[in-house]
């Protein structure tokens, strides 16, 4: 099984628990406004990579590593290949102590989980509006497979964190922060979050510009949300 790769860090602490290796799959289903790798988007096929290929590169740093994680692009668009490294890892008595992460947008099929499901630990999914025309602005795309996916995974204990991206003055309102805390807070009122200021640097130009939340705006969604249920919510 093969896959097109956009690129490999064999070190990470911020795309998951601990120090993780992470593959960034080439292809993605959404064309966000605020993408800061759009040469990630189409699906190419731009440099193939086998399994054997990743954990060739993946072995010699395994004893400094907590874990793997691949990302994209939209991991979910490859999932067979995910699907047989994680197994791969999983066999492999000096890997199998690793945590397999899969980073998504969400918009895939339930049963592209479900598949998943035996061979990775947690997926970290991105929630970038409850509100669907505010999701299509941001995305291209509507947002119900987003929703149904965190749902889902929930269900399935698989579910590590969501990821709230916010673009002041587009998605950063305070009663849709709120009504975005009781959404999930019926799934699980401990749920991890993660909020994430959008950021305009590398991004490519738009019209309207993109607007960065400012610190305090990024404290108010994180004590909205904590309001609504006892999250476990961090800000980026």
């Amino acid at each position: 099984m093969s896959a097109r790769l956009a690129d490999i860090i064999t070190f990470s602490s911020v795309d998951g628990p601990g120090n993780r290796f992470v593959i960034f799959l080439q292809g993605c289903n959404f064309d966000c406004i605020s993408c800061h790798n759009p040469h990630t988007i189409p699906l190419s096929n731009h440099r193939p990579v086998e399994v054997d290929d990743v954990l060739a590169r993946l072995s010699p740093a395994a004893p400094f590593l907590s874990g793997i994680t691949v990302s994209g692009g939209e991991a979910t668009l490859q999932a067979d290949f995910v699907r047989d490294l994680f197994t791969a890892v999983k066999a492999d008595p000096r890997l199998a102590r690793l945590t397999c992460f899969v980073d998504s947008n969400g918009a895939t099929e339930l049963t592209t989980w479900d598949d998943l499901a035996p061979v990775m630990d947690a997926a970290m999914l991105d929630l970038k509006c409850l509100d669907p025309e505010i999701h299509r602005f941001l995305t291209r795309r509507d947002n119900d497979q987003v929703l149904a996916s965190i749902r889902h995974l929930q269900a399935l204990g698989k579910l590590y964190e969501v990821r709230l991206l916010l673009h002041a003055g587009w998605n950063d309102d305070l009663d849709l922060m709120r009504r975005t805390g009781e959404w999930l807070a019926d799934l699980d009122p401990q749920m991890r979050l993660k909020v994430i200021g959008a950021r305009r640097h590398g991004t490519r130009p738009h019209d309207p510009a993109i607007e960065e939340p400012t610190p305090d705006r990024l404290q108010q969604a994180a004590d909205t949300l904590r309001a609504v249920a006892p999250f476990d919510v961090t800000i980026v």
